[in-house]
C-alpha cells in the first residue's frame, strides 16, 4: 500500500504544476466530468447509503446527491469570477501602484471524509478542491464501506490518478497518508481524530481545514412558537438517526414552556419517524452505523440515568437494526456523560431553564459548537444570545438550513474546526491567496530610501498622511 500511494503522490506532485496552468474552461470541464459519472452510478450510490446507514433514497437524494449536484453547479457557474484577481485597495508607499490577490492552487491535498453522510462530505470538498485547480488524494471512511466502493469507483471513471485518486481502508491507510506532506489537508470528522491530523499536518507545516463538531445547542425561550420550533427541532435532530454534526445536540428550554415542547416533540417525531405501531419507520429512518456507536449511546443514556436522569419519551432499541428509538432525557446532571460529549446519535436533553444568563452561561462552559438554533420572537433576546455566545453558525428559528446556502461560509470555530468549506469559501480553502503589486513607473518608494539626513520632510508627510 505504502509503495502505490508513494507512487501516485509522488505523479500529482509532478502534475500539479500543470494544473496550476488550467484554465476556468479547464476545470469547468473536469467538474461537468464527475457531474456526469455521479449520475451514471446514482442508483448503486443510493444503495450503498441504505446498506451503510439505512438512509432511505428520498433522504439520500436530499442530503447527499442533491447537495453535490448544487454545490458542483454553484462551482461552474461562479468559477471565472472567483479566478479573476481580486482588487486591492493602496497605501502610502504604492499609492501609484495595481494591487491585486491571485488566487492559486495550494498542490497536492488530502482529503479524509466521515461516515454520517458519507457521499456528500467526500464530493462537497473534492468540488472546491478541482474548481481551485489542485490534485487530490482522498480517503473515504472505511466505517461506511459500501459508500466508499463506489466512491473509489467514480473517482476511477471520472479522473487520472496522476490527478485525483482514492485509497480506501481502515485507520491504517490514514495514517499511512498522513506521513506525506501534503499541501493541505481537509478533514472531517471528530475533535479527537481532527487533533492527531493537526498534528500530523504540523510535521510537514501543511495547511489544515478541520470540519469537526461538538455540541450544538438549541435555546428556546419564553417568546418561541413552540409547535413550530418542536417540528423543526425533531426533524433536525433525528434525520439520519441523529448522526449529524449540526444536529440540535441538546434544548435549554424556558421553563413554562418545557411540557409544551415535550408534547409537540413527540406528536412531531411521531409523525415523521414512527410508524402506526409508534415503532421506528424503517423506510424513513436510519440505524446507527455500527456496534460500537450503538453502545457508546446506549451507555450515555445508562450513565445519565444512574445519575438521576429520566427517560420521558423513547428508551427503547432494536439492537440486531442497531436502531435507537428517538428518545427525549430530562432531569438531568450536569456531569452526566452525554452533557459532555457530542451525542451524535437520536437523543435529546432537554433542560428548562427561568433565567436567559443561566442558559448563556450552561452553553459557554462548554466548548464552541458547530452550530447554534435560537427559536425566539424576541429581538432584543436573539441579538443578546448572538453576541453572548460562540458558534461556527446559527439559525434563527430553524435548524440545519445554514448549510444549504453556498453564499454562506460554513465551518467551526476553536474545538469545533478550523477554515471553512462551500461555494466561494471552499475554493478559499484549497487556493493560496497571493498578493501582487504592480508598481508604477514613477517610483514613489524612492521616498524612503537612504540617506535618511535631509528625509525629516518626508517622515512628516508620511505622518499626515496616514
Amino acid at each position: 500500500m505504502m509503495q502505490t500511494i508513494t507512487q501516485v503522490f509522488d505523479a500529482q506532485q509532478k502534475n500539479k504544476y500543470k494544473l496550476r496552468l488550467s484554465s476556468a474552461k479547464d476545470r469547468i470541464k473536469k467538474l461537468n466530468k464527475l457531474k456526469f459519472v455521479i449520475k451514471e452510478h446514482e442508483e448503486e450510490i443510493y444503495a450503498a447509503l441504505h446498506a451503510d446507514l439505512r438512509k432511505s433514497k428520498f433522504e439520500s437524494a436530499l442530503t447527499e446527491l442533491i447537495f453535490t449536484y448544487s454545490e458542483i453547479d454553484f462551482a461552474i457557474k461562479n468559477l471565472n469570477s472567483w479566478m479573476n484577481p481580486r482588487h486591492a485597495g493602496k497605501s502610502v508607499v504604492n499609492i501609484l501602484a495595481k494591487n491585486r490577490i491571485y488566487y492559486e492552487p495550494k498542490g497536492v491535498c488530502l482529503i479524509i471524509s466521515p461516515w454520517n453522510y458519507p457521499f456528500q462530505l467526500m464530493m462537497s470538498p473534492l468540488v472546491s478542491a478541482i474548481a481551485a485547480g489542485n490534485c487530490a488524494i482522498l480517503k473515504p471512511s472505511e466505517y461506511s464501506s459500501a459508500t466508499s466502493s463506489i466512491i473509489a469507483v467514480i473517482v476511477e471513471k471520472a479522473f487520472d490518478k496522476n490527478e485525483i485518486a482514492c485509497f480506501e481502508g481502515d485507520e491504517s491507510v490514514s495514517k499511512a497518508l498522513l506521513k506525506f506532506p501534503f499541501d493541505h489537508i481537509f478533514f472531517t470528522g471528530s475533535t479527537t481524530v481532527g487533533k492527531v491530523i493537526m498534528e500530523a499536518a504540523a510535521q510537514h507545516l501543511s495547511s489544515v481545514t478541520l470540519e469537526l463538531g461538538g455540541k450544538s445547542p438549541v435555546i428556546i425561550d419564553e417568546t418561541a412558537v413552540i409547535k413550530n420550533a418542536a417540528k423543526k427541532i425533531a426533524w433536525g435532530k433525528l434525520i439520519n438517526a441523529g448522526q449529524t454534526c449540526i444536529a440540535p445536540d441538546y434544548v435549554l428550554i424556558h421553563q413554562s414552556k418545557l411540557e409544551e415542547f415535550i408534547k409537540y416533540y413527540k406528536s412531531s417525531a411521531t409523525d415523521m419517524f414512527l410508524d402506526e405501531d409508534k415503532r421506528p419507520d424503517y423506510s424513513s429512518y436510519a440505524k446507527i452505523i455500527n456496534l460500537r456507536h450503538y453502545d457508546r449511546l446506549m451507555s450515555l443514556i445508562a450513565d445519565a440515568l444512574q445519575k438521576g436522569a429520566d427517560i420521558t419519551w423513547g428508551g427503547e432499541s432494536v439492537l440486531p437494526d442497531q436502531t435507537i428509538h428517538p428518545t427525549v432525557l430530562t432531569n438531568l446532571a450536569g456531569d452526566s456523560k452525554i452533557m459532555q460529549e457530542e451525542i451524535f446519535g437520536p437523543i435529546l436533553p432537554v433542560i428548562p431553564y427561568t433565567d436567559l444568563e443561566a442558559a448563556i452561561e450552561i452553553i459557554n462552559g462548554k466548548s464552541n459548537p458547530l452550530a447554534m438554533y435560537i427559536f425566539s420572537e424576541s429581538k432584543p433576546n436573539i441579538k443578546h444570545l448572538l453576541k453572548s455566545t460562540s458558534s461556527g453558525g446559527a439559525c434563527i428559528n430553524d435548524v440545519l438550513i445554514h448549510i444549504s446556502n453556498p453564499n454562506l461560509p460554513f465551518g467551526g470555530v476553536n474545538q469545533s474546526g478550523t477554515g471553512s468549506c462551500h461555494g466561494f469559501f471552499g475554493f478559499k480553502t484549497f487556493s493560496h491567496e497571493r498578493a501582487v503589486v504592480f508598481q508604477s513607473a514613477i517610483n514613489m518608494s524612492s521616498l524612503v530610501y537612504p540617506p535618511y539626513g535631509n528625509k525629516g520632510w518626508v517622515l512628516k508627510m508620511l505622518k499626515k498622511l496616514m
